[in-house]
């Protein structure tokens, strides 16, 4: 990461990112009232900012995860979610519908794809779920484009610079 300076959008317009802190509160109330736990949830969006390379959304949303139940292992099979055995028939539906509206550009949502998840969660659920997606993937690309900053944590091995 370079030292230029990046304008901060969530600074540099505060009450349009307050607009969309609160459309992402309205998300998640949403959610929560469609039956979407908290589990299913940030894996849902820790795989979205991965696959969008948000560092910064992927480590708020691990941390969240951790305190939703989610173990090393479980947040470690998330990018191979379609080879792993630990996630759930519903779990998985919600990581195939992230990577879909990741990709939206590609396909849209396809039929099959559409047919599938909605087969797996209630109407309420894929609803809730698109919704916690669009909001994700918006500050995924707010956070991207200000290059934010994620800094090793206190006490954490920082990469090592060769001598």
């Amino acid at each position: 990461m370079t030292s230029e300076r990046r304008v901060h959008l969530s600074r540099s317009a505060r009450p349009a990112y307050d607009a969309l802190e609160a459309f992402s509160q309205t998300v998640g109330t949403i959610a929560a009232e469609a039956g979407i736990d908290d589990r299913m949830k940030e894996i849902a969006l820790i795989h979205a900012s991965q696959l969008n390379g948000c560092a910064y959304c992927v480590r708020v949303h691990v941390d969240r995860g951790v305190q939703a139940g989610l173990t090393a292992d479980e947040i470690a099979q998330l990018p191979v979610w379609r080879e792993s055995g630990v996630f759930t028939a519903r779990e998985r539906a919600a990581l195939e519908l992230a990577e879909r509206y990741v990709y939206i550009h590609e396909e849209g949502i396809p039929d099959d794809v559409y047919d599938h998840v909605g087969g797996i969660l209630s109407e309420q659920e894929y609803v809730a779920l698109s919704w916690l997606l669009v909001s994700i993937n918006a500050f995924n690309r707010i956070t991207i484009a200000g290059k934010y900053p994620v800094p090793p944590r206190r006490g954490e091995r920082a990469s090592a610079d060769p001598a």
